[in-house]
């Protein structure tokens, strides 16, 4: 029934398997359900275990891997069978097939974390070692019951990830951000930095385009905050959006970014590009590591430079963490209005200091009298994304950077989310305020002909 040969088939690499797919085992390959994504498996681990032994003695992964992945997924379903077969083992062709598809995941995907990437409902996914694999669905993280066979298994996969994205991952370079192929973030690290084995990280991004109006559908700002954010954005305001770790900052950059004008070119500087621009005159800028020699790493410092001689309109960083904050506030101040990035920070107040910290670290020569004015006179608006433990994500504040009084940088909080009295501040629970004070931007946003929406705004506070 399986063929003839018991020897390797040197052009498929799977030793005595006939030609065609058995076409009641049914497609591996359709396997995004949630009985596949969930977090228990609905086939007994030891006959999942036996028919993944007996599939290792009956491939040749260097030759399989070779072929298109239609023809080894068929191959694949049909290795499966014929070990039921050959075995006895008990399992239907619905078990079959998600074993077949959590194989094929091992050959050319992710392993058992293949089927999460798919499923969208899960933001985050994080595995803690071979055994320990976290997810976030809904703001709230949950363990699934999903594993790797053992650390081999899992730093196989790390490494296929940062192959994938041009990157490396040995004990030269036991760490490293990246991509996937679907533009998640993914940062990996590995022993000995890590003592619990190989650490994954991925930042799943959505699907569909994010913008402003889309952010007020689910509460995470007014109609009225994503109206002056438009204008803001439409009149080349430079802008800062700062917030802790998983608070969304991304997301608003690319709400943001849909606001940019059609004609405008524009240039991103990322370590791992995840920044999803709107529109059609976009150049994405990815920095490098060193090589195993050492040599050849290129930062996000040496990519803005190459950048202001490329003739953008806007320059897009996707977070400022180091010595490229002098650069960026020097393209701020020198002809690109309209410039964005993000920073991790607790407020809008703690985003500036962050900023001068970043600043006076890696320009000692500076002075902070200098500095303070450089920042002054470079950032229009501060906007500080807030998460609670629920998982809900808003924007907190929208902040102008007014001016410089003495040594002190002087800002105004336009809209701000005030608690409920009372409530449980780990909570979304209260208003968004808008202090109706008129922005000291408002006479770049008339340059821009913006004047009378930005008049509707204010009347409408």
């Amino acid at each position: 029934m399986f063929g003839r040969k018991n020897e390797t088939d040197p052009e498929t690499g799977f030793r005595g398997l006939q030609d065609e797919a058995q076409d009641w085992i049914g497609a591996p390959l359709e396997g995004n359900s949630d009985r596949v994504t969930s977090a228990k498996s609905i086939v007994d681990p030891e006959l999942s275990a036996l028919v993944r032994e007996q599939f290792f003695k009956i491939i040749n992964p260097a030759i399989a891997l070779a072929l298109p992945k239609e023809s080894l997924s068929i191959k694949v379903i049909e290795a499966v069978a014929k070990i039921v077969d050959q075995q006895k083992v008990p399992l239907n062709w619905q078990e079959q097939s998600q074993i077949a598809t959590e194989l094929l995941n091992d050959l050319i995907g992710l392993g058992p974390i293949e089927a999460l990437l798919q499923n969208e409902s899960v933001t985050d996914i994080l595995v803690n070692g071979p055994d320990t694999i976290f997810i976030e669905k809904n703001g709230q993280l949950e363990q699934t019951d999903l594993s790797f066979r053992d650390e081999a298994h899992l730093l196989q996969v790390a490494r296929r990830i940062a192959i994938s994205a041009g990157r490396r991952i040995d004990e030269s370079s036991p760490m490293v951000d990246a991509r996937l192929v679907d533009g998640s973030r993914v940062n990996i690290i590995i022993p000995p930095l890590s003592v619990c084995g190989t650490v994954i990280s991925i930042r799943k991004f959505p699907s569909k385009q994010i913008n402003l109006s889309s952010l007020v559908q689910k509460t995470s700002l007014t109609e009225l905050m994503a109206d002056f954010l438009k204008i803001a954005a439409k009149a080349h305001l430079n802008i800062l959006i700062s917030g802790g770790t998983g608070a969304g900052k991304t997301t608003v950059l690319n709400a943001l970014s849909g606001e940019i004008g059609v004609t405008e070119r524009v240039v991103t500087i990322e370590d791992a590009a995840e920044i999803d621009l709107q529109q059609p005159h976009v150049i994405s800028l990815e920095t490098r590591q060193k090589n195993s020699e050492g040599a050849g790493e290129v930062c996000q410092r040496d990519l803005l430079r190459n950048a202001l001689r490329m003739r953008p309109d806007r320059i897009i960083i996707g977070e400022v963490r180091g010595n490229e904050v002098h650069e960026m506030l020097q393209a701020m101040n020198t002809g690109h209005d309209g410039s964005m990035s993000t920073i991790h920070a607790n407020s809008a107040r703690d985003a500036l200091l962050r900023v001068e910290d970043l600043l006076l670290s890696y320009q000692q020569n500076f002075n902070a009298g200098a500095v303070k004015r450089q920042i002054a006179s470079a950032l229009d608006l501060i906007v500080h994304v807030a998460r609670d433990y629920t998982g809900h994500r808003y924007i907190h504040s929208i902040t102008e950077v007014s001016g410089l009084e003495g040594d002190v940088i002087t800002t105004q909080d336009l809209f701000t989310f005030e608690r409920t009295t009372g409530g449980d501040e780990g909570i979304f629970e209260g208003d968004f305020v808008f202090s109706k004070i008129r922005p000291c931007c408002e006479a770049k946003v008339r340059r821009y002909h913006l004047g009378d929406a930005l008049e509707k705004v204010l009347n409408n506070g």
